[in-house]
């Protein structure tokens, strides 16, 4: 409905009527909830009326990291369209979309997330990368995915610890062999 209502206003006015448009601040807490549920048929509407894609919200998460940690590659792919930045991390933790794809085990947004060219090797705030949280959480398939574009294995994070060791850590042996592969 509210999609239809910012369409409705745009096609009514050469410029929206303030007074019938959300706030602003309300308008960018729309973005973050079409992005968390997966409500891409809002996206441009909401960037067409000034929501900002690259914006936090409350907890620190972009819209594009919301949308990819919930599975919603269609918005995903929205989101980018609309300029938002896939390489931009959480404010707290430093943690990329990325990485958040790598914990929850969304193979298709991590191969979108890989074609938009940020840094395979980036770390968040306790030096891991990517490919320390698909090792952890036994995502061999973004392991794959990781290491074909340029995953480096031996990097450590923080406390000294590699993919490898963190597999080792966890007892996932299938991780530790595709790791000794590299």
């Amino acid at each position: 409905m509210f999609a239809s209502l910012i369409a409705a206003f745009l096609a009514a006015a050469p410029a929206p009527v303030p007074d019938a448009l959300p706030t602003p601040e309300r308008r960018q807490q729309l973005l973050f909830e079409a992005a968390r549920l997966g409500r891409t048929d809002l996206i441009a509407s909401l960037v067409q009326v000034g929501a900002d894609v690259n914006a936090y919200d409350a907890r620190g998460f972009t819209p594009l990291i919301l949308a990819a940690y919930n599975d919603h590659l269609d918005t995903v792919e929205a989101l980018i369209a609309a300029k938002a930045d896939p390489c931009l991390p959480d404010r707290d933790q430093g943690n990329s979309a990325q990485m958040g794809v790598a914990f929850k085990g969304h193979d298709a947004i991590a191969a979108r997330l890989l074609k938009a060219g940020c840094d395979v090797n980036a770390r968040n705030k306790a030096g891991q990368t990517a490919l320390m949280m698909a090792a952890l959480f036994g995502r061999t398939s973004q392991i794959d995915m990781l290491i074909a574009a340029g995953a480096d294995p031996a990097i450590l994070d923080a406390s000294g610890r590699s993919a490898m060791s963190v597999a080792r850590g966890q007892g996932n042996e299938a991780v530790v062999q595709r790791l000794t592969k590299e």
